[in-house]
């Protein structure tokens, strides 16, 4: 029988020929990746020796520029060891800051084939790259780092068929709370997705599916390759790589078909994502007071010119707060050179540096007692951007931006074609 992409990868990277669901396996790890969080020092352990320098990258995300002692003192932990064992791959404060799992997009450091750890939930988004990608606790992570290797248990693999186009300003992340919304929680499970509509979905559209897969608790992510993201890689890292298609008689748990001509915008109501969605229709005009776009999910240049196409020659509710975070400096700039950072402006939007901000209630932007915002971010659990007393409402960019200039929840495709 059979192995699918995921079963593939750990095979490969583990010297095995074949493995299969409730099988544990010590696999290779290509890239570790630490951020700050890694070095607080309540966690950080000092680490003797690193198996291969060349594999580690090192990232300042969660909370950037440092906003108190403790992370102004993780990240000092943090330099140290990058000089300690000569890391060349750091993104520091600066010109190459950015949310880490964006930073592995816009530098090819997922190679297709093989393994990524990191010790945030939303790692899997490099699954998008064809790599078992994976978060990890501290002590994996700190193992990972000295020994280049980790182990899984195999888990049985859904299989998501994409067909059809969006019509926009319909995007994959409501494509996404409709999975979430229809299918619930995968715990335990890997998915897997691919079809025909691949083409023309962009490599943002699609890491933004693996991204928010965390949130259906799936063990990995991983898109089948295409020319376009083997492609994208090749540009980005010169290393070799061997991707890894799924067999055609692999064996799935199930196997879905999303028409994506069908989809329309949703919103997912507070504390949790799966099994909680409306049509943005059924929960228009419910009262917000921030409305928050960014993350490693919905940060990217894409999601700029979303927001910018809706709040273009429009003005934010006197009521709302709209912050908007991009996931590197990078896109920031790009986002610059396109206009949408003039647009977001002069509609009355706050754009701040590339950080994790705002999503995990760390900085810039958290959310008091009472308070209500729609997120076009990675997560709406109770607590999450603040206060436990406030509530957070999920959506695309596009319905972030067409709320925060209702005053209340809106339909994007009120202001767009």
């Amino acid at each position: 029988m059979g192995m699918t992409a995921i079963e593939k990868i750990l095979a490969k990277n583990s010297g095995q020929e074949l493995v299969k669901p409730g099988d544990l396996v010590v696999v290779k790890v290509g890239t570790a990746v630490l951020y700050d969080n890694n070095f607080v020092p309540s966690i950080w352990r000092d680490i003797l020796k690193v198996y291969d320098p060349e594999r580690v990258v090192v990232v300042f995300d969660h909370r950037v520029p440092a906003k108190d002692i403790i992370s102004a003192t993780a990240q000092k932990t943090g330099r140290d060891f990058v000089k300690k064992f000569n890391i060349e791959r750091f993104h520091d404060v600066g010109a190459k800051q950015g949310i880490s799992h964006v930073l592995v997009a816009e530098h090819g450091y997922a190679l297709p084939g093989s393994v990524l750890v990191c010790g945030d939930s939303h790692t899997c988004s490099a699954g998008v790259f064809n790599c078992a990608a994976r978060g990890t606790g501290a002590p994996d992570m700190f193992y990972a780092v000295t020994k280049g290797e980790t182990w899984f248990r195999v888990g049985e693999t859904i299989r998501y068929d994409f067909e059809g186009t969006l019509k926009s300003p319909v995007s994959m992340k409501d494509v996404f709370l409709h999975i979430a919304d229809t299918y619930g929680s995968h715990a335990n499970q890997n998915v897997e997705f691919g079809g025909g509509a691949l083409p023309g979905l962009s490599l943002n559209a699609r890491r933004t599916m693996t991204t928010m897969c965390a949130e259906l608790s799936a063990e990995f992510a991983t898109f089948e390759p295409d020319d376009v993201m083997l492609d994208y890689v090749r540009e980005r890292n010169p290393a070799p790589f061997e991707a890894q298609y799924p067999d055609e008689d692999a064996n799935y748990l199930a196997r879905r078909t999303i028409n994506l001509d069908k989809m329309e915008p949703l919103v997912a109501l507070p504390d949790t994502v799966l099994e909680n969605s409306q049509k943005v229709g059924d929960v228009a005009g419910t009262h917000i007071d921030q409305a928050f776009i960014g993350s490693c999910a919905n940060g990217t240049l894409d999601d700029f010119a979303a927001a910018a196409a809706v709040l273009k020659g429009n003005k934010v509710a006197s009521n709302v707060r709209l912050l908007v975070t991009p996931g590197t400096q990078n896109i920031y700039l790009e986002a610059l050179r396109h206009g949408y950072i003039e647009t977001l402006i002069e509609a009355g939007a706050v754009v701040t540096n590339a950080t994790c901000g705002a999503c995990g209630g760390g900085h810039l932007g958290v959310l008091a007692a009472g308070e209500s915002c729609i997120t076009a971010s990675t997560r709406n659990f109770k607590g999450r951007m603040g206060d436990p007393d406030s509530k957070v409402y999920m959506g695309s960019p596009a319905t972030v931006a067409a709320s925060a200039i209702k005053g209340t929840i809106a339909d994007p495709r009120d202001f767009v074609n």
